[in-house]
This record gives C-alpha cells, sequence and structure tokens, in this order.
C-alpha cells in the first residue's frame, strides 16, 4: 500500500487529493490498483504520518531503523526521502516455508510451565556460547510435535521448523554432537524437576495430591544384552509380548486427573512387588508425610508392604484390584452381602475382613464390553475349529494350526474342550458350558482391597476406574510420543532419552488439561495437528540500491485455527520484524 494523489483545478488553484491505494498483481501480468481509502487534501505532516513506514534491522549500520516503501517504477516523494526505499514488487520471492505454528504453541505451553525459567538456572550457556536450555527446549517440542531420533532433528527437522525464529537461535543449536551431550546434563536435576512440576500443576489447575495412582510399563530394546552388570536392559516380563528383547521398566505416579508427578527407570527384571515400597519412601522423603491414598493394579503390593501401609504414621491407605482367585475363596461370603447402588449402572457389595474392606463392584457398561468382547473371541475361534475340522492335512500340521488358533483366542479357548485323536489327523471340540457360566458371573465385575473402611463406595469405585489416567499415560508416552525406538547404546542416555519424553508428556498433559473444559473429544494431537498447517516463510523483496527487504512471516489463520486460538484463549505474537541486508549482499547465507 502507499499514498497516491490526484490533481485537480478548482478555482484557479490546483489542488491534491489523496487516497491510500493497493497494488494487485493479476493474469497477465496486469497491476490493478485497488483503492483502500480516501483522505482528501492533506498537509505535509499529515502526509508523512499516512506514509507506510516499517522498522527494519539495518545490517549496514547495525540497529534498526524506519524505513516507508514505494514501488521501484514510483518516485520516492521529497518528504520521505531520509527513509524511503524502492522495492522491486515484481522481483518478489518466497524462500524457506517452515512450520510455525505447532513450533509455537509447543513453545508456549514450554513457558506455561516456567520449564524455560526452571532450566536457565541449572543449564548455564556454554563458554563457546552454546545454549543448553535451548538445546533441551528444541529436544522437548520435537518430541511433542514430530517425534524421532536425535539424527533426524540435526539432518532434516529442525530446518523445517520456525524452532530457530522462536527461539533466536540459528543451526549451529542442533549440531549433532550437542544434541547427545546436552542429554548427559539433564538427569542430575530430575528430582528439582518433580518438585517444580507439583508446584505448576497446582498453581495452574488447582490440582490435589492426596490420591496418587501407580503403576508400571515396559519397553524393549531390539538389541543384544549388555556386558555391563550395571547396565539396566535386561530379559523380564514383557508387557509389549517382546519376552525375545532385553527391555527397562518404567514406574510412574500421577494424579487422577493425569497429571505426572515422578517416575523412575528400573532393570528390566525388576518385579513389580519389589518397587512399591522404594517408591512410598521417595515420595514421603520429596513431599513430606501426609494421608495419601495409592490407587495401584494388583500384582503391585505384597501381603507385607500392604501391612506396612496399614501400620505407618499416619497411615498409608491405598486401594488395590485383587486376582480373580481371592474372589473365589471370598464367593460364599459375598454371595450373603446385600448389593448396594452407588451409580447408575453400578453396584457394589461391601465385606469388612481383617481391618480391610473388600468391595466387589458389578459394571453395566463393563459387563456388556466384556461379554462383546468374549462372543466376538469365542465366535471367531468356533468357525476356525470348524474350519480346521474339515481340512485334509497331516497331525503335525493340524497341531501346528491348533496352537497358532490358541494364540490368537487364549480366554475363548479356555472355553472349549478340544481333544485331538492321538493316532489320527482329526479333533472333536465341544463347549464347557460350567465353564461359560462362571465366565458369565464374573465379567464385569472387580474385587477391590481398601483399608478405607469408612469411605464411600461411590468414591473408591471412582478412584480405582481412574487408574485408566496411568494406561493413558503410558499409551501416549509409547505411541504418540513414540518413546520407542530408542537408538541409544550408553544407559545414561538412554534415561536421558526417556526424561526428554518424560517432559513433552509434561506439555502433552497441560493442554490436554486446557482441552478438557472445551470438549471431551478434543485431542491435543488433533490440535498440534491443526496448528501444524500455519507456516513461516520468508519474503524477499530487492531493493533498487541493490539489497534485499526481507519479511519472515507466518501464514493467516484459516477459520479452524482461529477458532482454536479464540477458544483456548491465546494471543499470537505480532509479525517478526523485517531486516534488510547490508549493502552488496542478497541476504546472509544462515538466511538461505
Amino acid at each position: 500500500m502507499y499514498l497516491r494523489f490526484t490533481r485537480r483545478r478548482k478555482d484557479g488553484k490546483e489542488h491534491r487529493y489523496w487516497s491510500i491505494v493497493e497494488s494487485k498483481r493479476c493474469s497477465g501480468g496486469r497491476v490493478v490498483q485497488r483503492h483502500v481509502l480516501y483522505l482528501g487534501e492533506i498537509n505535509d505532516s499529515q502526509r508523512e504520518a499516512w506514509c507506510r513506514v516499517v522498522e527494519a534491522f539495518d545490517e549496514d549500520s547495525q540497529r534498526p531503523r524506519q524505513l516507508a516503501l514505494f514501488p521501484a517504477e514510483r518516485a520516492v516523494p521529497e518528504h520521505a526521502k531520509a527513509y524511503g526505499v524502492q522495492v522491486r514488487l515484481d522481483a518478489m520471492e518466497l524462500h524457506r516455508p517452515r512450520q510455525w505454528g505447532a513450533c509455537w504453541l509447543s513453545c508456549h505451553l514450554y513457558e506455561q510451565l516456567e520449564l524455560d525459567r526452571f532450566w536457565s538456572a541449572r543449564l548455564a550457556d556454554s563458554r563457546e556460547g552454546t545454549s543448553w536450555r535451548h538445546i533441551l527446549q528444541t529436544l522437548v517440542c520435537y518430541r511433542l510435535i514430530d517425534p524421532g531420533s536425535e539424527w533426524r532433528l540435526h539432518r532434516q527437522w529442525f530446518e523445517h521448523s520456525a524452532m530457530g525464529d522462536l527461539l533466536g537461535e540459528d543451526y549451529s543449536l542442533v549440531e549433532k554432537n550437542a544434541l547427545y551431550r546436552c542429554l548427559d546434563k539433564l538427569l542430575v536435576h530430575k528430582q528439582a524437576l518433580f518438585a517444580h512440576l507439583r508446584g505448576r500443576w497446582q498453581d495452574l489447575f488447582g490440582a490435589k495430591f492426596d490420591v496418587l495412582l501407580y503403576d508400571l510399563t515396559s519397553t524393549y530394546f531390539e538389541s543384544a544384552p549388555p556386558d555391563d552388570d550395571a547396565d539396566k536392559r535386561r530379559h523380564g516380563y514383557s508387557r509389549d509380548k517382546r519376552s525375545d528383547c532385553v527391555q527397562v521398566v518404567i514406574a510412574l505416579i500421577v494424579t487422577p486427573e493425569g497429571f505426572p508427578l515422578a517416575y523412575e527407570v528400573l532393570p528390566g527384571n525388576t518385579s513389580d512387588k519389589t518397587t512399591l515400597r522404594g517408591f512410598l519412601q521417595k515420595i514421603e522423603a520429596q513431599y513430606g508425610k501426609a494421608e495419601r491414598i495409592w490407587v495401584m493394579d494388583r500384582g503391585i503390593p505384597t501381603e507385607e508392604v500392604l501391612r506396612e501401609m496399614r501400620q505407618a504414621d499416619p497411615p498409608i491407605f491405598y486401594l488395590v484390584g485383587t486376582p480373580k482367585g481371592r474372589l473365589t475363596k471370598l464367593e460364599k461370603a459375598l454371595l450373603k452381602q446385600p448389593w448396594q447402588t452407588v451409580r447408575q449402572g453400578v453396584e457394589v457389595k461391601l465385606l469388612p475382613k481383617d481391618q480391610e474392606l473388600y468391595v466387589l463392584a458389578q459394571s453395566r457398561a463393563r459387563v456388556d464390553k466384556e461379554r462383546a468382547m468374549r462372543r466376538r473371541k469365542l465366535k471367531w475361534l468356533w468357525a476356525r475349529l470348524k474350519e480346521l475340522a474339515t481340512m485334509s492335512t497331516t497331525r503335525e500340521e493340524l497341531l501346528m494350526k491348533l496352537g497358532a488358533a490358541r494364540a490368537k483366542a487364549r480366554a475363548a479357548w479356555r472355553l472349549v474342550d478340544v481333544e485331538v485323536n492321538p493316532h489320527a489327523a482329526a479333533f472333536s471340540f465341544r463347549l464347557n458350558r460350567n465353564k461359560l457360566r462362571k465366565v458369565r458371573r464374573r465379567e464385569g465385575r472387580y474385587l477391590l482391597r481398601t483399608n478405607l473402611c469408612g469411605q464411600d463406595p461411590a468414591l473408591l469405585w471412582q478412584f480405582y476406574i481412574q487408574l485408566v489416567e496411568i494406561e493413558a499415560a503410558f499409551k501416549n508416552l509409547k505411541d504418540d510420543l513414540q518413546l520407542r525406538p530408542i537408538y541409544h547404546q550408553l544407559i545414561e542416555r538412554i534415561e536421558a532419552h526417556i526424561f526428554v519424553a518424560f517432559l513433552a508428556y509434561c506439555l502433552h498433559v497441560t493442554l490436554r488439561a486446557r482441552l478438557r473444559p472445551l470438549a471431551s473429544g478434543l485431542t491435543p494431537r488433533a490440535v498440534l495437528d491443526k496448528f501444524a498447517a500455519i507456516q513461516m516463510l520468508d519474503v524477499h523483496f530487492p531493493t533498487t540500491d541493490g539489497r534485499t527487504l526481507i519479511l519472515s512471516r507466518y501464514t493467516e489463520l484459516n477459520a479452524d485455527q482461529k477458532l482454536l486460538v479464540t477458544q483456548l484463549n491465546l494471543n499470537l505474537p505480532p509479525q517478526p520484524p523485517p531486516w534488510i541486508t547490508a549493502s552488496g549482499h542478497v541476504a546472509p547465507p544462515s538466511r538461505l
């Protein structure tokens, strides 16, 4: 846009009437001027005020200066000689398209958790000027937006993102060795980070910490077992069904709302039952003694640890699932107890015993879900057995096919009696109706065990079903944030890799907490994908004096993005200031 006047003689005197116009280039090379605003007659001072003035960084003077832009085909007016610059609009070029929106949103979440302040006090710049805190922020945002290896970050992703623009850094930020050396500086600050996060969850979302969810998962490595006995990669029970691979175990503590408080990386052969006592001591040492309620799945606590929790001062309360074998032992006693409705579709039976309370909970929704799952598997297995019974094959091949069917539908296989002919390639099968009746009675039922004897049963049920939050945390770490595969070979860097994934998960949880009041089905990944469509690019305008005016601009938001920005109450930053190259230079190499 620029000022243009038209002359008109009136009463023997020439008058100038000013307007703001915009040049638009159309097909065929034609240029059409769009009338933007009529100003009428204005004096010199008003005319100067209406000139389009921008502040740009001048590489010649190494400081910002005011510029008024005029097209090359139009002379610079006298009043703008001091700061007028003629740009060649027909030679405009677009350079370096890069992803900006998701990078900006990730940095915003990072600052909202005050992680920038936390790490600036702990990761000082090196003597060579390496900004470790910005490297870490880049690693965390990369893990949240488009997770991959450090090598991919160095080789490809950083140049296609606007992280350098947002952090005021250049490509040296992701020098390959610097990325790995940054990982070596993180683990010593893990406990301090846990304390910092606790405060931020409380300040931002009013989180409470009287109920804690505790669970474990494992992540495997497709590598040979290490020779170092201190290495945590070991064979053990694999939740990923990869018992052939070495693994590490990750223990995690979250609140019922899903806010992570602490985690620990344990050797891959660690038994679940041996982990709880150590975590109880760590939480007590870090946050002090309090009457907390620990919610866990069956298989984690031992009888000895539960006894210690009951005898602690103050007592440590627990709510834990129990194996179905214990339900068999208590079935007769529970039959005598009446059902109590605690909420629509959920009923409980209470059985006090030995300073504990056993809660048999039955959920109608869960009954329907488990029966549908069982019917689907049983229907598939029955059809497969009928198919195998009609096949003409050898006995060895038949046994292999039966074994494959059993592996695919183990729960349904237990309900079918299969008898294989010891001498021929034949077998018979029939449904075991007694086992089926027993399974139907237990579908949708859970036996819980707690020392909260005076607590409302509805609240106990609510506590227990919130274990899905910690299962969701593991799912997000493994799938959305791609915790695996892990490419590092040193156990310290493996733990640092998990540490970075934990930080990225904290950003994920922060965004999810902000989305939860808006819509239950709106996921952080969907929002990040929407923001990722906001691009940044460099607009190059050659000037008539041989320099280049460069404007870095992020694209205008579409309707979807504007709606999200409004609903999340976000304030996008202003467009970056332009800059003009030094005389005789098109642009510095770092910008091309």
